[in-house]
């Protein structure tokens, strides 16, 4: 951690100090600023933030429970692997969900949210074109959010928040890998039009291959990089 990787917190916020804390080391382990076995010293991260060491400490406590981290006895906190079964484990779920979430999103969608997905397709194409990561991921998220919101199952939802940060990590990850920008976006017109048809079946098909293909792009592209299987 020899260069800020960090933006120090925002102490205008609303937000509690710990989650403030909590947040952006998190953010940071997601986007890859914080590389996977990288041991975190509590006096940097309280540094680069412009915190006290308590709320950093009480930070690693929380992500350790979430699986960001691991505390090794007498050697601290590392950010943890991501194997490739944690990976597959998440990818399945996730086909699932957001294939039964897009196929109810197609009989119940509001003309409004198609308006919105048709703007996030628009935002992600200037993020491309920008080569701006931090908006695509912001742009990618919101628009799987609207098709949970768009199938009106709130279980549903929940269920696949209780996966956010997982599928975040997956998400920054996958999108990083070179050319699976603009195939993604091109999945997210195809899903768009068959919500749009209201074709239920097409919708379901449509994204069930689009987080399989993504997980197939991502392992593909960690298999090179000799992640833990």
């Amino acid at each position: 951690m020899e260069n800020r990787r960090l933006t120090p917190v925002n102490l205008d916020s609303y937000k509690p100090l710990r989650e403030l804390v909590l947040d952006a080391i998190r953010e940071a382990i997601i986007n890859g600023n914080l590389k996977p076995r990288e041991r975190l010293m509590e006096i940097q991260l309280a540094e680069e933030l412009g915190v006290s060491r308590t709320p950093i400490r009480e930070a690693l406590r929380k992500l350790e429970l979430e699986g960001f981290i691991v505390m090794i006895p007498r050697k601290g906190a590392y950010v943890a692997d991501i194997s490739f079964k944690d990976i597959t484990d998440v990818y399945e779920i996730r086909a699932a969900l957001e294939g039964l979430a897009a196929g109810l999103a197609a009989e119940r969608i509001t003309n409004e949210e198609l308006d919105e997905l048709e703007r996030c397709l628009v935002g992600k194409a200037e993020a491309i074109a920008n080569n701006d990561m931090d908006k695509l991921v912001d742009v990618d998220t919101r628009f799987h959010e609207l098709i949970y919101q768009a199938s009106r199952n709130e279980r549903l939802s929940n269920i696949i928040n209780n996966l956010r940060e997982q599928i975040q990590r997956c998400r920054a990850t996958s999108l990083s890998v070179p050319g699976r920008m603009k195939q993604s976006l091109y999945e997210h017109r195809a899903i768009v039009e068959a919500l749009q048809a209201r074709d239920a079946n097409l919708a379901r098909q449509l994204s069930h291959e689009h987080i399989e293909n993504a997980e197939n792009i991502m392992m593909e592209s960690l298999k090179k990089e000799g992640l833990p299987r």
